[in-house]
């Protein structure tokens, strides 16, 4: 069910909150505390505001209604801002995170480490390259998590 609910707001949704602007980085349909929530992770390149994620949330409320993806089963709907520090999933995310500094965390050991920082050179379909002291290039299918460096 949360894979059907969440590819219908991806089909239907998405388009419409990037027509207002904004860029749609995740669809979640999941079980919380207080019942299941359905959130949509908004960003833009001016940063995101309470107000921004109140508007895109009235802006599809009603079509929402209409497409009932939840075949009438109650949730919460959020939009929400991913934060600073959320992972870096997508090429778009990576795109925007050249020259910065990033964290991946692997799956498994490779060479003994399981956590690589340094600055994102370059990526493609298959790899990510950091720069430490020398170059690194790690296959994409080893990597769990990819995070941006945040420094005050």
């Amino acid at each position: 069910m949360a894979s059907k609910v969440k590819n219908i707001c991806e089909e239907k949704i998405v388009s419409v909150i990037e027509e207002m602007g904004y860029e749609v980085v995740e669809v979640e349909y999941a079980k919380k505390s207080d019942g299941m929530n359905l959130t949509f992770f908004i960003d833009s390149d001016k940063g995101v505001q309470i107000e921004d994620c109140e508007k895109v949330s009235k802006a599809i409320d009603k079509l929402l209604e209409e497409l009932n993806p939840t075949e009438d089963k109650p949730y919460i709907l959020s939009v929400s801002s991913p934060g600073i520090d959320r992972p870096l999933k997508s090429d778009r995310d990576l795109k925007r995170n050249i020259g910065k500094d990033i964290l991946i965390t692997l799956f498994t050991k490779i060479e003994g480490n399981k956590k690589f920082e340094g600055t994102l050179i370059t990526f493609d379909d298959k790899t990510i390259t950091i720069k430490q002291q020398e170059e690194v290039t790690i296959s994409r299918n080893k990597i769990a998590q990819i995070v941006p460096i945040i420094k005050f």
